[in-house]
């Protein structure tokens, strides 16, 4: 597999739901990109290629991620670290407080190093609250407000895109350009979420990490392993659960928005011994994943785990996405 990066510069404000409307995120995860994708995808006449590529494997996505300038922020690894002022209540403070590092910083956050009296994050941009009306026929207007984030100049989101060939590159780049005209998030229709997209590489630190093999691994995506997966995954990690829920806002599949399921998946940061990245598909199509003396127990995912693993999510979009994510690991030391 090969890595590329997009850098999203928003040309507006976000909105990125957290269950309230007057709140919000200033990132988004790999199922809400790869939802957008596919809405843009259906537009395009293109949707059973852009599925068949990730349900493949040959294309993957990671969650949106903060840049500042040339600087990447990951996940803050979700690992027990012992700081060198471990009895000093404001160091503490600022260890659980950090929500993102720097990529370069890794080896210095695991030691303890890391100096943490300037906020990585300072500067990104700010949260602010965005009066709107509601204005229905024949009723009083009704005012309310929007968690709006704007981000600061030189600051955005970017993008992991993982593919196999060129083919799958310039689909994922397609996509991205007509999603960048619809926008992405809530608030659409209002003008939010439209953004810019600038191809780039990988820095060096950030590309070793993704393609060196480590006895750790952090997500750098929410994830959710197949049910047959899960044990191996759970032993010796560390993690936290996130919720992930919402509608699915295509024409095509309802006339009107439908609520997905709520569905449990690992959170972005959560660190593991053992990578969950093998797919159903991959296992039985592929003899890259065969276990020598083994292979009369093929396949190894059986047709009824694989059959729950995409029942979870409506036309399972979420979930393609959140499984697939789980191939979007960075190691540590």
């Amino acid at each position: 597999m090969e890595y590329t990066i997009y850098k999203l510069e928003f040309q507006t404000g976000v909105h990125f739901g957290t269950g309230a409307l007057d709140d919000g995120a200033y990132i988004f995860h790999a199922d809400q990109l790869f939802s957008a994708m596919y809405i843009e995808a259906l537009k395009l006449g293109k949707a059973q290629n852009f599925y068949e590529a990730v349900k493949a494997g040959n294309l993957l996505l990671s969650d949106a991620l903060p840049y500042i300038d040339k600087q990447y922020l990951i996940p803050k690894p979700m690992l027990y670290v012992q700081t060198e002022r471990q009895g000093e209540s404001k160091q503490k403070k600022a260890y659980k407080k950090l929500k993102y590092l720097p990529v370069e910083k890794i080896d210095e956050f695991l030691t303890g190093n890391m100096n943490l009296e300037s906020d990585p994050m300072r500067g990104f941009g700010q949260m602010q609250q965005q009066t709107m009306a509601h204005v229905r026929k024949d009723e009083d207007t009704l005012p309310y407000r929007v968690g709006t984030f704007y981000y600061a100049p030189g600051g955005g989101l970017y993008v992991i895109i993982a593919f196999q060939s060129d083919e799958e590159l310039y689909l994922a780049e397609e996509l991205l350009e007509s999603l960048s005209y619809t926008g992405i998030g809530g608030k659409k229709n209002s003008g939010m979420g439209k953004f810019q997209f600038r191809k780039g590489k990988p820095s060096p630190e950030l590309e070793k990490r993704l393609c060196e093999k480590s006895s750790r691994n952090i997500l750098i995506s929410t994830a959710l392993p197949a049910e047959a997966e899960m044990e191996a995954a759970m032993d010796g990690a560390s993690y936290l659960l996130e919720k992930r829920s919402g509608f699915v806002a295509s024409a095509d599949y309802a006339p009107e928005w439908r609520k997905k399921k709520d569905l449990y998946v690992f959170a972005p940061g959560s660190c593991f011994t053992n990578r969950f990245l093998i797919d159903g598909y991959w296992v039985g199509h592929t003899s890259a994943w065969e276990i020598p003396g083994t292979e009369d127990l093929k396949p190894y995912i059986t047709a009824k785990d694989k059959g729950k693993k995409w029942l979870f999510g409506t036309v399972g979009m979420a979930v393609i996405s959140a499984v697939l994510a789980a191939i979007m690991m960075i190691f540590v030391r």
